[in-house]
């Protein structure tokens, strides 16, 4: 899928949070980050003498265009994230999105179809799809030792204060808990669950700007297994997951980088401590499996599906809610 015998050069859209994150997980690898383009120029020079990064673009759109350039991490707001993937996809370029991958299913199902015709690696920056722990608890799991997963609860809620004009609750920033924190929670939902829940209750509470400010969630497959998931922005709730098998249960903390569980066996009473991985190289193990999906073509290594039944369910819901983004097509 390469055209040069040389390693994959990333460049980085955007030069925030996870920007920053991106390119030490990079340096981390062993390798330089070779360009960035950020809607501010100067902030993006400024990144680019931090971190030693080769090229800096002058607009964003030139990225698109470099054919140095082999994938591409969006790391903008995401409802800015559709337009962008449609021009780097169209010039052959792989990528890897920070989540929510787009704002609902229309658009992540064109993104995938395009992805698939263009020969390309499309991905979710979903760092529990990577994490080492995941993998194990997911074999753990699948092998029948403690029976068949029964029930999901979930738990993810952040204390933002009422800053209507914050990312976090501004509507034309497609701010709410969904898209920020509900995605991490319905991605571990999708994880244990054999098959894509088909029955969804919830309920929510908008806040001043009409985002989602609280929800509660309960899912349900045709195998039985079900799940609860409970969301806020303006309360504080631990990131916490419990996943109850016939013959013991699994807790998680802090799921979203998760690198400890605690697993007890309820025929036995045996307190099992599982460690793997750190938490800290979250985008390193995300950013490996990137290059290898990109230079195997294994496009399952990335999990699409899930991020596709996730977005769904998402979508779902706020349709059901008629929490509807400004201009958003759904």
């Amino acid at each position: 899928m390469k055209k040069e015998n040389r390693p994959l050069n990333w460049a980085v859209l955007g030069a925030g949070v996870i920007a920053n994150e991106m390119a030490r997980a990079l340096s981390d690898m062993g390798r330089p980050l070779y360009a960035i383009g950020n809607r501010t120029y100067e902030k993006a020079v400024a990144f680019a003498e931090k971190y030693g990064v080769q090229k800096v673009y002058k607009k964003i759109e030139e990225m698109f265009y470099d054919d140095r350039v082999d994938i591409i991490y969006i790391t903008s707001p995401h409802n800015t994230h559709y337009p962008f993937m449609k021009t780097a996809l169209e010039n052959g370029k792989h990528l890897l999105v920070e989540k929510s991958i787009t704002l609902n299913s229309r658009e992540l199902d064109e993104m995938a179809a395009l992805a698939k015709e263009k020969n390309l690696i499309l991905a979710e920056a979903m760092t529990i799809w990577h994490m080492p722990l995941y993998r194990r608890l997911w074999e753990i799991t699948q092998s029948g030792q403690l029976g068949k997963v029964q029930i999901i609860t979930l738990n993810f809620g952040s204390f933002k204060e009422y800053d209507m004009n914050s990312r976090f609750f501004n509507m034309n920033l497609a701010g709410g808990a969904m898209l920020d924190i509900g995605v991490y929670a319905l991605s571990i939902v999708r994880s244990f669950m054999e098959e894509k829940p088909g029955e969804i209750l919830s309920q929510w509470k908008p806040s001043p700007t009409g985002s989602d400010e609280q929800a509660t969630i309960l899912l349900k497959n045709s195998l039985g297994q079900m799940a609860t998931v409970a969301l806020s922005m303006h309360s504080k709730q631990p990131k916490r997951a419990m996943i109850s098998l016939e013959k013991g249960y699994i807790e998680i903390m802090e799921y979203p980088r998760a690198c400890k569980a605690l697993i007890v066996d309820a025929e036995t009473g045996k307190e099992t401590s599982l460690e793997l991985g750190e938490s800290g190289r979250a985008l390193v193990y995300e950013m490996t499996d990137m290059e290898k999906a990109v230079l195997s073509g294994e496009e399952e290594i990335m999990k699409l599906e899930y991020s596709r039944d996730v977005m769904e369910i998402m979508t779902g819901l706020r349709k059901e809610w008629g929490m509807k983004y400004p201009g958003e097509i759904w």
